[in-house]
This record gives structure tokens, C-alpha cells and sequence, in this order.
């Protein structure tokens, strides 16, 4: 059975992430979703909302399994007996960024990363993007998986966005 882990902090998860990991699905046995702390970045939602959230995103899927992990990802993906790292690309400065800790990641583990090219109308999504739409009050619903716009919400302590075609008063 082939088993890929595709890691991320999914903070929060959108659709451009659960496209890559969908697609990835198509081309492993199993996918493990491994939500990570990034000690680079301040999450805004804790990691096990952000479990809970990718568990009700995968629920009907499948060989999809979601799974925090904590240290590094080498240990993680030996653990878990996965033949492959799945990364997800929107661009340039995507794959600029990935390729040092793939390479390190093979270093530590002799596992490989496969890069998948995401979807050309998610290329816009980044979670950084949807955090910063949402603490302003802009609407997210169409950017992220059922249930995660009101997880960002109540942890940005803003009101639900109006409706379409509302506008200012």
C-alpha cells in the first residue's frame, strides 16, 4: 500500500489545500494530512481545532486520515511508513520555498517529495490571504471548506460577513 503525508499548518485549511490533497489521494493508497505547528508563523486557531477541521473536510473521503504532528517531519512520515512527502505549489515563490525542505527532508529520511501544481482558480488562496479577508469582515465562505469560516471568525472575534451584493449603507 503506498502512503503519502501531506503536511502543512492549515491555518486555516482552504480549498486550494484540500484540492492537493484530494489530488494526491488519486495518486496514493493512503494520504495522511499531518497539521503541524509552524514555529515560524503565530497560528491563530489552536492545532487541534485545526485537526477537528480537517477531520470534517475529509470525513467522507475515503483513504484520507488526519493526523497533528509535532517535531520533525522526517520522523513523522518514517512513523507513518509513507513512500512520499505531497507538497502543494500555487507558483514560483511556492516551489522556491519548498525545495530546501524537501531536499532536507530526503536528507533526513530518504523520502521523497512530489510537487503537486494546484488548481489555477485556487491560485489566489493562501491561508494569510483568508485570515487577513476575514479579520476585515470580508467573506471567506468561497475560499475555504465548510465550517472553517466560522472557526476563523470566532477566533478572530469578528461578526459574520454580510451577504453578497449588501455593500455599505
Amino acid at each position: 500500500m503506498s502512503v503519502a503525508v501531506c503536511p502543512g499548518s492549515f491555518d486555516p485549511l482552504t480549498l486550494g489545500h484540500q484540492d492537493v490533497i484530494l489530488r494526491a489521494r488519486s495518486m496514493f493508497d493512503e494520504v495522511v494530512v499531518a497539521v503541524a505547528r509552524n514555529s515560524s508563523k503565530s497560528a491563530l486557531l489552536p492545532v487541534g481545532t485545526r485537526v477537528d477541521l480537517a477531520r470534517a473536510a475529509f470525513a467522507d473521503v475515503d483513504g484520507v486520515r488526519v493526523e497533528a504532528v509535532d517535531g520533525l517531519l522526517a520522523d513523522f512520515v518514517r512513523a507513518c511508513g509513507a513512500s512520499a512527502v505531497v507538497k502543494g505549489l500555487r507558483g514560483g515563490a511556492d516551489f522556491d520555498a519548498e525545495v530546501p525542505m524537501a531536499v532536507m527532508n530526503r536528507h533526513l529520511s530518504g523520502v521523497e517529495t512530489v510537487f503537486v501544481v494546484g488548481a489555477s482558480e485556487l491560485a489566489h488562496v493562501a491561508s494569510s490571504l483568508v485570515k487577513d479577508v476575514a479579520r476585515f469582515g470580508g467573506p471567506i465562505e468561497d475560499l475555504v471548506p465548510p465550517g472553517v469560516a466560522a472557526a476563523v471568525r470566532e477566533a478572530l472575534g469578528v461578526p459574520v460577513a454580510p451577504t453578497a451584493g449588501g455593500g455599505a449603507r
